[in-house]
């Protein structure tokens, strides 16, 4: 459930008093968080599509196609898992130095498919109705 617009108010006026109070312990969390996550999982990935290559190879000595087939659906799925991860990892500092136009485009995109069609709904009825 997406947040509101006062909670966001909320949230990014806590997080500039964190920042300008303990700037250094502000920074030590940040690093905590999602991006650390999501690197240790990109490394998992490249590990995982590695024992996919090591299944493919094992499966083409073997000659077994069962077992090479399994170890190219592991290295696709690894490779996925890796690129998305990637891709979702935030940048260093992104959110500190972001700002309040930035971050009014980042709750935008945030919002999912479904608010945005309601939005515009209702613009329409409110509209039709005056």
């Amino acid at each position: 459930m997406p947040l509101s617009e006062h909670e966001q108010r909320m949230l990014e006026q806590m997080e500039r008093a964190l920042y300008a109070e303990d700037p250094k312990f502000a920074t030590a969390l940040e690093g905590s968080g999602l991006r650390t996550y999501t690197r240790r999982r990109v490394y998992q990935a490249v590990a995982g599509f590695l024992v996919g290559i090591a299944l493919l190879m094992a499966g083409m000595v073997a000659q077994r196609i069962w077992i090479s087939v399994a170890g190219f659906l592991v290295m696709l799925s690894c490779a996925v898992l890796a690129v998305t991860g990637w891709r979702k990892a935030p940048r260093p500092g992104a959110q500190r130095n972001a700002g309040p136009g930035t971050q009014r485009r980042q709750a935008v995109r945030r919002r999912g498919m479904m608010d945005r069609i309601e939005q515009r709904w209702q613009r329409r009825r409110d509209e039709q109705g005056h």
